[in-house]
């Protein structure tokens, strides 16, 4: 068997590791299903434990052994760090301490800043700012969820457009100058009655109703003015995130990441629009590969104040 540090990133509907070896090197890398860190729901822990064992398999048909494991999980707390770890050890045989637990917003931002050096906003079908302090303190705004915020996200936009939607009919009886918009969202929710969209967005959760962004994408492709009004507002409201974090510790670079931002240009051209002189970067993160690297050499000791094994 050849020993290996294992980092993953587990996402609500995928999960990516990467095997590296001492010096760093990627050995191995894979994807399993998605779960979150919600234990407290018996489904969740279940889920959560069939990703482990999935990545423990991959590597035992690679003759790959992990003597170190960091992973980052949607949902994380630090309540259930030591549950969540139990699951690791049991599928990867490791000891507790050598297992390295985080949310997945850290562990993005461990992909790109040291602590102190930027801002990060993530925009996938929810939105968060976050930046993490020299001392391991963490700053994080909005992030709380569709029912009370998320804005900028792709649930957000959803919600912005059918909102719109039916205004402009409350008011005419019917989506004229919106048309191209009201075909684009009910083609995804698959009908245009009131009782096709109750369904799909009550029944459904948020990542469901995150998907009709595409929709406003593509009648904004196709001239739909309020469909590119809304995909403007978004990128007012991620840029609101990166001003909240900058009133609180200050300006820093900042890093735009998620789903969203491929949407539509006019998303990100927004945000620099509103961040004048602000370095505003859109990287491509391997989250999985740097979670691997954390534990190897001294990569940690930056973090030993926000991570504990």
């Amino acid at each position: 068997m050849t020993s290996i540090h294992l980092g993953l990133d587990v996402g609500g509907t995928a999960s990516r590791w990467v095997a590296c070896d001492a010096a760093g090197s990627v050995v191995a890398r894979g994807n399993v299903g998605g779960a979150t860190a919600h234990v407290f729901n018996p489904a969740e822990r279940a889920r959560l434990a069939t990703v482990f064992s999935q990545v423990a398999s991959a590597l035992a048909d690679r003759g790959l052994e992990p003597t170190t494991f960091s992973g980052g999980l949607t949902g994380f707390g630090a309540a259930c760090a030591d549950e969540i770890a139990g699951l690791a050890r049991e599928a990867l045989g490791l000891p507790r301490d050598v297992v390295l637990l985080m949310d997945d917003i850290i562990l993005a931002y461990a992909a790109h800043f040291q602590p102190e050096q930027g801002h990060l906003v993530s925009a996938g079908t929810g939105s968060i700012g976050i930046h993490v302090g020299a001392g391991g303190e963490v700053v994080r705004v909005g992030g709380r969820g569709i029912l009370i915020d998320d804005a900028g996200s792709g649930s957000w936009i959803a919600l912005r457009a059918l909102d719109r939607l039916y205004r402009t009919l409350d008011h005419t009886g019917s989506f004229a100058g919106q048309q191209v918009l009201a075909d684009q969202i009910f083609a995804l929710v698959g009908g245009s009655d009131w009782h096709h969209v109750r369904q799909y967005v009550y029944a459904g959760d948020r990542g469901r109703i995150g998907a009709l962004a595409v929709g406003v994408a593509k009648a904004a492709d196709l001239g739909d003015e309020t469909a590119l009004e809304i995909l403007r507002e978004a990128g007012g409201e991620l840029a609101l995130l990166v001003q909240a974090m900058q009133a609180r510790v200050g300006e820093r670079p900042v890093a735009v990441i998620g789903g969203v931002l491929t949407l539509h240009p006019a998303i990100v051209s927004e945000v620099k629009a509103q961040l004048p002189g602000c370095d505003v970067s859109q990287p491509t993160l391997d989250t999985a590969l740097a979670a691997a690297h954390l534990q190897l050499g001294g990569a940690l000791e930056s973090w030993r104040a926000t991570l504990a094994p």
